[in-house]
């Protein structure tokens, strides 16, 4: 049996949203590791060394949405914030022995109100759209909450 390699310490977090604020916030499948169930933005770690952050926001959007974040009428925005936090205990065996810090580099992800969305069940159970600082009080991560009160800002920008 071949064992999967060790995650990337090196992740996206894409904050996907319409033009009047509503935030898109998926429940993950797998939930907290401990048996709760979360909500999110689109996160994922690089697939590889050297992986650009735009393209594992493109990817990670995609496998977890089925939003094609380059196609027309979206636009992807690297808001140059980057998070190093600890990574949870529940999830340190996925990283290779020592490795116990993550850096998480945030986008943003502005798409039309009526974008489809397919999740992965695999990954999420369920999809809502939420005005963005109800978005942010529902997150689990501090990381994604303090992400997503940056979004007036930064489509403002």
């Amino acid at each position: 049996m071949v064992c999967p390699p060790y995650k990337i310490p090196r992740s996206v977090l894409v904050v996907i949203y319409t033009p009047d604020l509503q935030v898109l916030l998926l429940r993950r499948a797998l939930g907290d590791g401990l048996g709760a169930a979360f909500w999110q933005s689109v996160t994922g770690s690089l697939d590889a060394e050297g992986e650009p952050w735009a393209a594992a926001a493109v990817r990670e959007v995609q496998e977890e949405t089925g939003i094609d974040a380059t196609a027309p009428g979206c636009r992807l925005h690297d808001w140059e914030l980057e998070n190093t936090y600890p990574i949870y205990p529940q999830w340190l065996h996925r990283y290779a022995p020592g490795v116990c810090m993550n850096t998480e580099r945030v986008f943003g992800l502005e798409v039309a109100s009526y974008t489809h969305v397919t999740l992965n069940p695999r990954e999420h159970t369920a999809f809502a759209w939420h005005a963005w600082r109800e978005a942010a009080d529902r997150c689990y991560a501090p990381s994604n909450a303090e992400a997503i009160l940056h979004l007036p800002a930064f489509v403002a920008a």
